[in-house]
């Protein structure tokens, strides 16, 4: 198989498809002001072809922040895309969908993906789609999109998510998640007084979250915000660590990009040496493919921006093209399999 990956800055998608022939599966990463525009000419212009999209910013050699990107695969790949409704509420109800996809490729723990777009209420898809592929332990990688929209097939839904399963008719495919933080000392926290719905996290161990926050780390409230780039939260998930980031803060309360709950077990994190911790993931890529066709990752907004301020952004996207093909979106939430993390990166390596 092989990757393709087009952008214009401007937002024109005829530039950004030039070059495009006989795709197989295409992903479209737009801008919210065109977004919809783009999802019914790039239908017209690839009829037929399964495609999911989403709001975002996209890259590969640079950063696509306002124009639009799209990432398609060809020559050797058997996809099919679709969407689950209401999320929000039940997004069960569509679940056979899913299962028919399944079915249709073929797919195969050892040659197929699932990668996703979504709107929001992710903890919940998440579960839901993999009661599904876990069957047939099919991984899955993602993200969450912006303005509460995605597209499949040409088509554009809210309150959904977006996603496609992509075999790859000529080797195998393996799942990663990169996280660059470790524990910070030995603090270990049970939540409590939390608003699911809203992700709001009240307490910790009894007192304020925010007051506990601030006591360890002497930061303001103002502070608060920035310093998650360094010092986010981390729920333990068997021998993995979720990432959870600070949104904003609420009274004496802390809102985060994910759910809370009451009861769960929750750790300080700190920023460690990401260079060399990518440098890893690198190294370890190579080990397990050493040809690799094409890698799809998504990477958070915020590494985004701490790479940014940090001017390593553009040493990161170069030192991930030497593995060969890399494309990805910038997600505003990324899924592994059946969690939900923060300030993460997954991927998908194709052989």
């Amino acid at each position: 198989m092989k990757q393709f990956f087009g952008m214009s800055q401007s937002g024109n998608l005829s530039e950004a498809v030039y070059g495009l022939n006989s795709p197989q599966f295409i992903m479209l990463l737009s801008n919210d002001d065109q977004f919809e525009m783009h999802v019914k000419a790039l239908e017209q212009l690839f009829p037929g072809v399964p495609s999911i999209g989403c709001v975002g910013m996209s890259y590969q050699a640079q950063i696509v922040e306002r124009g639009v990107g799209v990432i398609a695969f060809f020559d050797g790949v058997h996809a099919a895309a679709n969407v689950l409704e209401q999320v929000s509420s039940m997004p069960v109800k569509y679940i056979e969908r899913l299962e028919k996809d399944l079915r249709t490729v073929n797919a195969s723990d050892r040659d197929t993906v699932c990668i996703d777009f979504c709107t929001g209420n992710d903890a919940c898809v998440l579960t839901t789609i993999c009661t599904s592929l876990r069957h047939r332990g099919i991984s899955l990688v993602g993200g969450t999109g912006d303005a509460g929209k995605v597209s499949a097939n040409g088509r554009v839904y809210r309150d959904a998510v977006a996603y496609a399963l992509v075999k790859n008719l000529h080797g195998r495919v393996k799942t990663y998640k990169e996280n660059i933080y470790h524990q910070l000392g030995n603090y270990r926290f049970i939540a409590s007084n939390t608003d699911r719905a809203n992700y709001i996290l009240g307490s910790l161990n009894g007192k304020p979250a925010k007051q506990v926050y601030q006591d360890i780390l002497h930061v303001t409230d103002q502070e608060i915000l920035t310093r998650t780039f360094q010092n986010p939260f981390g729920k333990i998930n068997g021998n993995d660590t979720c990432i959870i980031s600070i949104k904003e803060v609420k009274g004496n309360a802390l809102a985060c990009f994910r759910q809370v709950n009451d009861s769960d077990v929750l750790i300080l994190l700190e920023l460690g040496d990401y260079r060399a911790i990518t440098q890893n993931t690198i190294q370890q890529i190579c080990r397990d493919f050493p040809r690799r066709s094409a890698i799809f990752s998504v990477n958070c907004l915020f590494r985004y921006k701490l790479f940014s301020e940090r001017n390593y952004m553009q040493t990161y996207l170069r030192d991930m093209a030497a593995l060969g093909c890399h494309a990805g979106l910038v997600g505003y939430g990324e899924h592994y399999n059946n969690r939900f993390v923060n300030q993460s990166m997954t991927c998908a390596v194709f052989e």
